[in-house]
């Protein structure tokens, strides 16, 4: 998923915005549980499916947040990676340093839109039902907390998400030089590469940092710093809560990568 010759982000805005909006839903019902919230019924995918429901409280910062963050993420990576190749760099290094830094400046930009869109999703939150929650969310945290309580969980979230997309994009563009060429007149070869490459990028890249995701959505309830937050979930709940909500979260991450990878490629050819 190289830039395109024109250098023109559209496709990586198109792609990112399609599948932000697309797999909300499960973004929410990750969010919920990886958070520990509460929600109705006695099955683990009765619970899923209501997780999912409306009300999608916050929806619009949430696909608005995702879509610039990870269209600035993949066109950053690859743009500062070609430039980086052209400079002499190898691939490892040309895959890991530009998805790094525009993942932690994204993540940081976004942090307290993430905070407040997460605890909205609380069933139970009564800012939810404000017209604008996430603005009446920020609010109240800075009032009750500090305004830097806005950043709370930034050192676990670019933890998470550095190596999330870093992972993503190395693997992207190690398949994409392993996998055996196909012709590219050949149509239904192209799009099985492209598929192959987007799926095992975006699993991987879910399930290798799902831990600090958990980190990071305690943090929010508890106001703890990310070690303190580690430490007593071990003591309470031994080392099963560093799968909390990965059955989720595997689905509501790689889904939307994958996409964003997969749509980007096509949306160039058109």
């Amino acid at each position: 998923m190289a830039p395109s010759a024109n250098g023109s982000p559209v496709a990586y805005f198109g792609a990112s915005g399609v599948s932000a909006l697309a797999f909300f839903p499960l973004w929410k019902a990750a969010a919920i549980g990886q958070s520990g919230y509460e929600v109705a019924g006695k099955g683990y995918w009765q619970k899923y499916f209501e997780a999912m429901k409306p009300p999608w409280r916050g929806s619009i910062v949430v696909i608005g947040g995702m879509t610039w963050a990870r269209a600035a993420i993949f066109y950053g990576s690859d743009t500062g990676s070609k430039m980086m190749r052209d400079q002499g760099y190898g691939t490892g290094l040309s895959a890991t340093v530009p998805s790094l830094v525009v993942s932690a400046f994204a993540q940081a930009v976004n942090q307290p839109f993430v905070r407040t869109s997460i605890m909205l999703q609380n069933p139970g939150e009564e800012l939810a039902k404000k017209s604008m929650p996430n603005l009446a969310m920020m609010r109240h945290l800075a009032a009750t907390k500090g305004i830097g309580s806005l950043w709370t969980g930034l050192d676990a979230a670019i933890l998470k998400t550095a190596p999330k997309y870093m992972t993503a994009v190395v693997i992207k563009d190690y398949m994409g030089q392993l996998l055996a060429p196909v012709d590219p007149a050949n149509k239904n070869a192209v799009l099985l590469k492209s598929a192959k490459v987007a799926v095992t990028a975006g699993v991987a890249g879910a399930v290798l940092t799902n831990p600090l995701d958990v980190v990071r959505n305690e943090m929010f309830k508890t106001e703890e710093g990310m070690i303190p937050c580690m430490a007593r979930m071990s003591r309470e709940d031994g080392p099963k809560w560093l799968f909390r909500g990965i059955g989720k979260n595997w689905v509501a991450v790689a889904a939307p990568i994958a996409s964003t990878i997969f749509l980007t490629d096509r949306f160039k050819n058109w």
